[in-house]
């Protein structure tokens, strides 16, 4: 069997967007901590701080300032912020899968977890011919995939925000 390098898994933009939920922990201010989901508008309203504009900063970046926030309010603030769902970036699985929809895309996704995600193949599924469609700088392509070759570890195929996977029906 012929070893492959595995393709790199591309930077992804995981910053926050509507709808996603993040976990906000004040060490020693359990009044202040507290789950958060994004409003429509990128806003949260926040204890002490009022509405932060929290859509495009990473969970890094919005620690840094409500820490920053919070030092009129106490001394020596702690601050983390870890992102619970990410429910601003999908990717699309229909086709020959047992539950098609759209599922919430997480860093390096690969094609194998979506499918996965979505119920796994039906018997029907054309193993072969899955095909990706993505959307990128105003023009729209699209790329067959061999779920075989991922199946047995000569190929990985890293999906993105947005992404739409379908699995077509094998013939007879």
């Amino acid at each position: 069997m012929a070893v492959r390098t595995v393709e790199q898994p591309p930077v992804v933009d995981m910053s926050l967007g509507p709808q996603d939920v993040f976990d906000v922990r004040v060490f020693g201010e359990p009044d202040m901590s507290g789950t958060y989901r994004v409003a429509a508008d990128g806003t949260i309203d926040f204890p002490l701080i009022g509405r932060l504009t929290v859509r495009g900063k990473t969970p890094a970046q919005l620690s840094d300032e409500i820490q920053s926030k919070l030092q009129e309010y106490l001394k020596h603030p702690q601050v983390s912020v870890l992102l619970r769902e990410t429910n601003s970036k999908k990717v699309t699985v229909y086709g020959q899968v047992h539950h098609p929809g759209t599922i919430n895309y997480v860093d390096q996704m690969t094609i194998a977890q979506a499918v996965s995600m979505a119920g796994g193949l039906t018997a029907m599924a054309a193993r072969e011919s899955a095909r990706v469609t993505r959307k990128r700088d105003g023009k729209t392509e699209t790329v067959v995939v061999n779920l075989k070759a991922v199946a047995n570890g000569t190929q990985t195929y890293y999906l993105q925000p947005g992404d739409e996977v379908f699995i077509p029906e094998r013939l007879f």
